[in-house]
């Protein structure tokens, strides 16, 4: 009897091991399949709009913005290529106009030998003899702190009419041709040649003015670029919005939220790093389409300051993704995120039980902070998120800070929450007994006085 009871035990086991099998096997429901369908689209969708939406505020802020522009670029006036460039431009676009014979032919007869000789200890002929001279105190011009100002307020004077020009509210300093935006950079030379009349070479007050264009733009149709530049405006602050609205849409729409969210933040840095390594190969075949004319290295040192805050944007989504999907992760059922979340309590546990030893007392600010330790980390959370957002253009250094002190904050909060360490007992001192009396020596027993 025993033996067919245990038979049918067995039996029954394992028709149960059968069917949770069958369970594990068994198709999810048709709306799960939907929802993960539309979350995974959600999710691919922003993430492809992740770069774009990187690109389009970054041009935005900087093409729009004036004081942006200006912050940006300014760092060129010291850097030793563009200073270069900048000197050689300059003394070829003088030297093409001048006219050296009829330059001297206004100077004084007095003054003409001690011109001559001036100019023949330079050595060469006279007009190599001019141009370095020329090159030379533009070189010089250049790497004052006084050419610094004049980049500053050249580049706001041409950003701005740059700006007139692609709205086509106003063409100001800058004009349309066919296929190009220029700029007129006359009044540059006119202070190039009152520094180079201040530094001794008076013929250059002779020079007549010179009007040469620097072309900023070029396109087949300018129109293209006018109604590109529009959209860009109109979508820069609200396409990386769009972008993770779609993701955290996906994550919400998941079924396994955890995972998705995972795998959404990994998709976000992802996105954000082959942005990345798009801008370093897209610079390599910038470079080697400029003309032979142009410096590569002046060129390069240009590219890399004006996509600068592009990168710090890059480092920025990649870095948020990353730790979004650490922290993910780290909040799961897996063994190595039960392990560190068991290491992180120990270690919590550890210090508070030392502190409670040593005669640290919380008073009411423990039991509270236990009982609201919820809403008090969210809180913790919804604040670090508020200060990524509103930073102005924050950086991943910015990032990774926060994260540090929500991280330290977050530690204190669950220091505050743990339980205080059982104190051991106080050992009470034994208390005496009352002696008893000694039976007394006759032998015989007292007999109870009446």
């Amino acid at each position: 009897m025993a033996s067919g009871d245990s038979a049918d035990e067995l039996a029954a086991l394992r028709a149960r091991v059968a069917a949770l099998e069958a369970e594990k096997t068994v198709a999810r429901p048709p709306h799960h399949r939907v929802r993960s369908f539309f979350s995974a689209l959600l999710i691919v969708i922003g993430c492809v709009l992740v770069p774009l939406g990187i690109v389009a505020s970054w041009t935005a802020d900087i093409v729009g913005d004036t004081d942006r522009y200006v912050q940006t670029v300014a760092p060129l006036a010291s850097d030793p290529d563009v200073q270069a460039a900048v000197a050689t431009r300059v003394t070829n676009a003088l030297m093409e106009h001048i006219d050296l014979p009829k330059l001297l032919e206004g100077v004084a007869p007095a003054d003409r030998p001690l011109a001559e000789k001036a100019l023949g200890k330079l050595g060469g002929s006279l007009e190599s003899a001019v141009s370095s001279f020329v090159h030379d105190r533009a070189q010089d011009f250049v790497a004052s702190p006084a050419f610094e100002t004049i980049w500053t307020d050249a580049n706001r004077a041409i950003h701005t009419s740059l700006d007139r020009a692609l709205t086509g509210s106003d063409e100001g300093a800058v004009k349309i041709e066919t296929d190009t935006v220029t700029i007129d950079l006359a009044p540059v030379i006119e202070r190039v040649k009152e520094r180079l009349v201040a530094s001794g070479l008076d013929v250059a007050a002779k020079i007549p003015e010179i009007h040469t264009d620097f072309t900023v733009v070029r396109s087949d149709d300018i129109g293209k670029v006018k109604t590109a530049f529009g959209l860009l405006q109109a979508m820069g602050a609200w396409l990386p919005v769009i972008a993770v609205l779609l993701v955290v849409g996906g994550v919400l729409l998941a079924v396994k939220r955890r995972r998705t969210l995972v795998a959404a933040a990994l998709g976000v840095a992802f996105a954000a790093i082959v942005l990345g390594v798009a801008l370093t190969v897209f610079r390599t075949v910038y470079l080697n389409a400029l003309p032979a004319t142009v410096s590569p290295a002046a060129a390069g040192s240009v590219y890399d300051t004006l996509i600068r805050f592009l990168r710090t944007s890059v480092r920025v989504f990649a870095t948020l993704g990353i730790l979004i999907a650490l922290a993910a992760w780290l909040s799961g059922p897996s063994r190595p995120a039960v392990l560190v979340r068991g290491l992180w309590h120990s270690g919590i546990t550890a210090t508070r039980s030392t502190a409670d030893h040593a005669g640290m007392r919380l008073g009411p600010v423990g039991p509270f902070v236990r009982r609201h330790r919820t809403w008090i980390t969210w809180i913790l959370v919804a604040g670090a998120a508020a200060a990524v957002v509103f930073w102005p253009h924050p950086t991943g250094a910015v990032i990774l800070g926060v994260a540090l002190v929500l991280l330290f904050v977050l530690a204190i909060t669950a220091f505050l929450a743990e339980e205080p360490a059982e104190r051991p007992p106080a050992a009470h001192p034994p208390t005496e007994q009352p002696p008893k009396n000694p039976p007394p020596t006759g032998g015989s027993t007292p007999t109870p006085q009446l």
